[in-house]
């Protein structure tokens, strides 16, 4: 392998989504040449309907996956105070509980969290704590100008298999059906509405459903679905309407809150994150509904297997 001083070396990143773009950025920052490859670029990925509230979901395993997410989080919170351009924000939220139960088991990678009864009707208990949201409208773009900046370049490919040649990390996600030949990724399709700013100001989560609302600057994420196997990427007019409900008996504000838009994302599921090495290739993929949330964290760990 040619020595870490030079940019000789070449990577080719499978995929476009938060994950590959990250990667690609910390790869770029280690003095790597770095190509990103992707059948959908960042905007048309399933990272660009994430309502992108850190928040460890549907991914495995925990202690990997704490470890990921404690280094995200301190990522996002520094970009938050130096980067406003980067559309990532550090706000306040609960995530509503039945009853109070005992802290949760990613507590240590965040500051703080404090057990609340300051939750809607029908709810017993919470957890309230700051984390960050990333607006991937902005995010995305964000991450994509730091690739080109630092020289990378991002380009439309639809691939039949992995790159043969050199350096490849696959952070293809749902992609790796077919480019790692892996069977165990399976979508899971979130729908989600997206509706005008009501002067929200902070997030709801009752993982349960799932149902959140999550604010942005312009506007207010709902959510969601969970659903296992289905390959529809087209919005369900009487989901959508589940969604609204289920949102406002969380916050009855949003009542007055005009409908924007409707999205659908196909989380890549699999039984634990696959980030590993093998030969020339690092798989990264399998982050389920934590992408956002897990991106600097395993970025760090696809540069040190590639040895920078």
């Amino acid at each position: 392998m040619p020595s870490a001083g030079g940019r000789d070396e070449r990577v080719i990143v499978v995929g476009a989504g938060v994950v590959g773009l990250t990667c690609a950025v910390r790869l770029l920052e280690a003095g790597l040449r770095v190509d990103v490859v992707a059948r959908d670029l960042p905007r048309e990925t399933t990272s660009a309907v994430a309502a992108a509230l850190w928040y460890p979901y549907r991914a495995l395993p925990q202690d990997r996956v704490m470890s990921w997410a404690r280094t995200s989080y301190a990522v996002f919170d520094a970009l938050a105070d130096t980067d406003p351009e980067s559309g990532v924000r550090m706000v306040p939220g609960t995530e509503v509980l039945a009853v109070a139960q005992p802290d949760p088991w990613w507590r240590s990678a965040v500051p703080t969290l404090e057990l609340t009864r300051d939750v809607p009707p029908g709810w017993g208990a919470g957890w309230s704590f700051t984390t960050p949201v990333a607006d991937m409208g902005v995010y995305l773009g964000w991450l994509a100008s730091r690739v080109e900046a630092l020289g990378g370049t991002i380009t439309r490919l639809n691939l039949a298999a992995l790159p043969a040649v050199g350096l490849v990390v696959n952070c293809a996600g749902l992609g790796a059906r077919l480019l790692g030949t892996d069977r165990t990724v399976v979508p899971v399709r979130g729908q989600v509405v997206v509706v005008e700013q009501v002067g929200l100001e902070r997030w709801w989560l009752d993982s349960s459903g799932p149902t959140y609302v999550v604010p942005r600057e312009h506007d207010i994420v709902l959510g969601g679905t969970d659903v296992e196997g289905d390959w529809s990427r087209t919005p369900s007019p009487a989901t959508a309407a589940e969604i609204v409900a289920r949102a406002t008996a969380l916050v009855p504000e949003l009542r007055r809150a005009r409908v924007l838009r409707h999205k659908v994302g196909l989380r890549p599921v699999r039984p634990a994150v696959r980030l590993e090495r093998v030969g020339d290739v690092v798989h990264c993929y399998g982050h389920g509904g934590a992408g956002v949330t897990l991106s600097w964290g395993v970025a760090d760990e696809v540069v040190a297997l590639i040895g920078r």
